[in-house]
């Protein structure tokens, strides 16, 4: 949910007279809200509001993938020289070919 720090709330609603924010039960709730209202009446968007989102992660899948130990050296072996985690090296390594092949396309 959108929420401005508690100062930068006050100043606005004096400066603008804005209409206070409500408080939403779910994020189906504040879509339906935002649908029909325009954010301009709620939040002055003529200041920046500070938002700390370092909590938030990129989604991921955990996959389980059978290789040949040969090949599970080899890659440590590499990754070791690159000075990353042999599972980075593995993504990066994908994340190549599955670029390549969409250029292919």
């Amino acid at each position: 949910m959108f929420q401005a720090k508690d100062n930068q709330k006050a100043y606005s609603m004096e400066k603008k007279n804005l209409k206070p924010l409500p408080e939403f039960k779910n994020e189906e709730e504040e879509q339906e809200f935002w649908a029909s209202h325009e954010i301009v009446d709620y939040v002055d968007t003529s200041r920046p509001i500070e938002m700390d989102l370092s909590h938030l992660k990129p989604s991921t899948q955990t996959i389980t993938l059978r290789v040949p130990e040969g090949m599970v050296r080899d890659l440590k072996t590499i990754a070791n020289k690159h000075d990353v985690p042999y599972q980075s090296l593995v993504k990066m390594y994908l994340a190549k070919m599955i670029q390549v092949e969409h250029k292919w396309r």
